[in-house]
């Protein structure tokens, strides 16, 4: 102002303001104060007197629309807040001769500078004057504090003067960041994209305005904090606009809630203003039916996703949005390379999770809210590919699975750069969820030992599952986790108290066969098969459920029964169609629901019975009467007898083809040998070995330990060996098994027990392979067993029953058979046993060992 001087504030050095803060001159703090108050936010007008050649103006302020009112030169001057520039003073002036006249009266009245007191006020720099800076944040207690905006570095930053204690402090807004101005290293400052709109619509509105802050937090002598004025929030307001955008690392200390900031920017995106004029929502090209919906949870996979079917039958992988799930870091990935990783059992925590998402939603209708979907990657120097996948927020009874999941310590919150906006719209309450589960020392944020489940997976292990039949038979019904689902009857189950993995097969019935990929080439999957298999799913997959186990087949797959809350498996796939009654299942407790099930099926022709012709009366007349037991022997030569007393043989009638195919074989190898080593045997493959006369037969890869360890079985003699990979060759195309089957067959002797004790079993093997072995014989089937059919053998010349003979040497037991026809020979059996035990014979020396009914001892009845 003309004619006028105010007290102005002092500039002291930072070492300065170290010790003593920053002193203003006396009355300068009141008379900027009085200004402030009567001027900021009114309406002046002003006339300009003097300029001076630096370019500076001089004149009067009015308050009001023009120079009626009130001269605020005057005012300073009679308040006794400025002094009159009397050196510049013209006599022939009215108006400066009326200041004068009011200063005097304000020296006379000895008010502000002409007071007695000393007026001066000291405002310390809080960056200079307290030592730590978080504690005296936190002893204010986010409490709102008054304070005046002194100065505006950009929209989300400022300068505050804090009240009464008159500390100058730089507050950044929590939870948010405007676009800034960058200094190059010259000091030239370049502003970002509606930097400068941002920095004056914070400034407009709170400059030198009294507002309240709430000072929230201080991470690396930054100070954070909310600014309230009584016409609203300038953080929310400032994201509303499209200013600022949510920053995640300062959004938690934000005391009126994070939600309030992300609805504000989600309106801002929504109208595509100022710095979102170019935002696309990463949902944006989905229908509404597509973002949300409602679906049936069928499988948890990895711990972080579940398979959903929609209400149209469709099923959808849905990943949980912004979480990871429990993965090996380090040093621990390169660890037991040689051991087969199972990521569900040597991740720690992660069949914790994966237990936790299984209990809660398997099963269960879930609604779903997609947030992203994530684009498919190609492989990386150290990440897999990725297909493109569906990212959404799960929830059921109003909980976020993702949340729980992450407050339980169980998964982690993945960060993401500030301007990905791929990520779940609870993103909050996940980091929230994260710093508990953090806080609390939960799941993966424990410093105890992590938990390890040593699981033996037995599947395929035909000598384990060989010693652990028993235990499961005794067992009765076993409690069971359906882990995977192979087709409508075959499954894998995790026993929970035997902590093993097993493959299970439903008994009594007989399922369409699903496509798999066999030696010979790709078998062709059966009608209904795929069906079969998804009603299984449907019903079982991943849920608890109880099993009764009865048999095992000859490569380590155990046979049973499988319960559900009530439901029988076998039963409910009879019962829909989608499965045949086995011949097997006579002798079961549900043979009859299971033939009563199947009737009706069969006579609505439903599914797999769509086609069934209804035989003619007399041929089922005929088959009730035909109950006489059927003695039709045939010629066979027995290649190979095993230890459990099942043997091998060849067709007589099909002998000379596979000594043509041999002969033929040999000499198209002996013209073109294989190159050694040159073969690679994988399990399952058919294929040549050369055997210990140096002759190649045809064989089956069993199982790969090492090229030094090859496990072979000959599937034209029945005889196994392990062999370096050196003696393996491809199999001539010429004579695969399409050309000739495979000649040996599996059989087992009928209407006898095999002892369990070692010994005794032995000496039973030894006499019969002293009998038949390499030898031509007669044999019958009599009945089917679980792995192979049960057969009586007849010598080739007295044409007596080798198994007959073993049980009246006392060699082995009678297996009491139940059905009508077997009667005759069950009682010829019984009666041979009878005369054995009368004279004590081998395993009868010592009598009926029977009669204790002691396991321990290596025999059941």
């Amino acid at each position: 102002m003309a004619s006028v001087s105010a007290p102005s504030q002092a500039a002291p050095s930072p070492a300065a303001s170290l010790q003593r803060g920053i002193v203003k001159m006396p009355w300068a703090f009141q008379a900027r104060e009085f200004l402030r108050k009567k001027l900021i936010g009114k309406e002046v007008c002003f006339t300009v007197e003097i300029k001076t050649a630096l370019g500076r103006e001089y004149g009067m302020v009015y308050l009001g629309r023009d120079t009626t009112g009130e001269n605020l030169a005057d005012t300073l001057v009679t308040e006794g807040l400025a002094t009159v520039r009397r050196e510049g003073i013209r006599g022939n002036n009215p108006d400066q001769a009326r200041l004068c006249d009011v200063e005097d009266q304000a020296k006379a009245s000895k008010k502000g500078l002409w007071s007695e007191g000393g007026g001066a006020h000291t405002i310390r720099d809080l960056k200079y004057t307290i030592e730590n800076p978080r504690n005296f944040v936190d002893s204010l207690h986010q409490k709102p504090i008054n304070a005046i905006i002194e100065h505006v570095r950009d929209g989300s930053v400022v300068r505050a003067l804090l009240l009464p204690d008159h500390y100058l402090v730089t507050v950044m807004l929590s939870g948010v960041k405007c676009p800034t101005f960058k200094r190059e290293a010259d000091g030239t400052e370049y502003p970002e994209q509606f930097a400068a709109e941002a920095k004056f619509f914070t400034e407009s509105r709170l400059l030198q305005r009294d507002v309240q802050i709430i000072l929230e937090s201080c991470p690396n002598q930054i100070i954070l904090g909310t600014i309230l004025h009584p016409n609203g929030n300038i953080t929310e307001l400032l994201l509303k606009e499209g200013f600022a955008r949510c920053v995640d690392w300062s959004m938690a200390v934000y005391t009126q809630g994070a939600e309030k900031l992300r609805a504000a920017e989600r309106s801002a995106k929504e109208r595509k203003i100022r710095i979102w004029k170019d935002y696309v929502a990463p949902t944006a090209n989905l229908d509404l039916k597509d973002r949300q919906f409602v679906a049936k949870v069928m499988q948890v996979v990895n711990a972080d996703a579940v398979v959903g079917k929609l209400n149209s039958g469709e099923l959808k992988t849905i990943h949980l949005s912004s979480i990871r799930p429990p993965r090996i870091e380090g040093e621990e990935k390169n660890k037991d390379k040689d051991k087969r990783f199972r990521p569900l059992y040597d991740i720690p925590y992660m069949f914790e999770a994966r237990e936790f998402l299984r209990k809660k939603l398997i099963g269960k209708k879930v609604n779903v809210t997609v947030d992203y979907i994530r684009a498919a990657t190609g492989p990386g120097e150290s990440t897999p590919a990725f297909s493109e996948r569906t990212c959404a927020t799960v929830t059921i009874g109003g909980i976020n699975i993702a949340e729980a999941l992450v407050s339980k310590g169980l998964a982690t919150v993945i960060r993401y750069r500030q301007d990905d906006d791929q990520r779940s719209s609870h993103y909050d309450e996940l980091l929230a969820a994260e710093a508990r589960a953090i806080k609390n020392g939960k799941g993966l944020h424990s410093k105890k030992e992590v938990p390890i489940h040593r699981v033996a997976d037995i599947s395929g292990e035909t000598q384990k599952a060989k010693q652990f039949l028993p235990f499961l038979q005794r067992a009765g019904r076993s409690e069971a986790v359906v882990e995977y689902v192979f087709s409508g009857s075959r499954l894998k189950l995790y026993m929970p108290k035997e902590t093993c993995l097993i493959t299970f097969l439903l008994a009594g019935i007989e399922c369409p066969r699903s496509s798999r990929n066999l030696p010979g080439g790709t078998q062709v999957a059966e009608p209904f098969s795929d069906e079969a298999m998804m009603f299984t799913k449907e019903l079982v997959l991943q849920r608890e459920v109880e099993v009764e186990v009865e048999s095992m087949d000859k490569a380590g797959n155990f046979i049973g029964w499988l319960h559900i809350e009530g439901v029988n498996l076998s039963v409910a796939l009879v019962e829909s169609a989608l499965s045949k009654v086995h011949f097997t299942a006579e002798r079961s407790a549900y043979y009859k629901t299971l033939v009563s099930a199947e009737d009706a099926c069969r006579l609505r022709k439903e599914k797999i019975w769509a086609n069934y012709e209804e035989k003619p009366v007399e041929e089922v007349v005929h088959v009730k009467e035909a109950k006489e037991r059927v003695a039709n022997y045939k010629p066979v030569y027995v290649t190979e007898i095993c230890d459990t007393l099942h043997f091998y043989t060849q067709d007589v009638e099909t002998g000379a083809q596979l000594e043509n195919l041999m002969e033929t074989m040999r000499a198209e190898i002996a013209a073109q040998p294989p190159v050694e080593g040159a073969y690679a045997p994988r399990r399952g493959d058919i294929c040549i070995a050369t055997f210990a006369d140096g002759e190649w037969y045809r064989a089956r890869v069993e199982k790969v330990e090492s090229p030094a360890r090859v496990h072979v079985f000959y599937i034209d003699y029945g005889n196994r060996e392990v062999v370096p990979s050196t003696r393996l060759a491809a199999m001539p195309p010429a004579f695969g098994i399409r050309t000739l089957p495979a000649q040996a067959t599996e059989h087992a002797f009928a209407y006898i027990q095999v002892p369990q004790d070692e010994d005794a079993r032995a000496d039973v093997v030894d006499c019969i392979v002293r009998d038949i072995q390499n030898s031509q014989c007669l044999m019958n089937v009599e009945y089917s067993g679980a792995t192979c059919p049960h057969v009586t053998i007849q010598f080739g010349d007295t044409k007596d029953d080798a198994g007959l003979g073993l049980v009246k040497e006392g060699l082995v037991m009678v297996e009491v058979r139940k059905e009508k026809h077997l009667q005759k020979m069950v009682t010829e059996y019984l009666n041979s046993q009878e005369s054995a035990k009368s004279a004590r014979l081998n395993i009868w020396r010592y009598g009926d060992f029977r009669a204790d009914d002691a396991d321990e001892f290596g025999y059941r009845r």
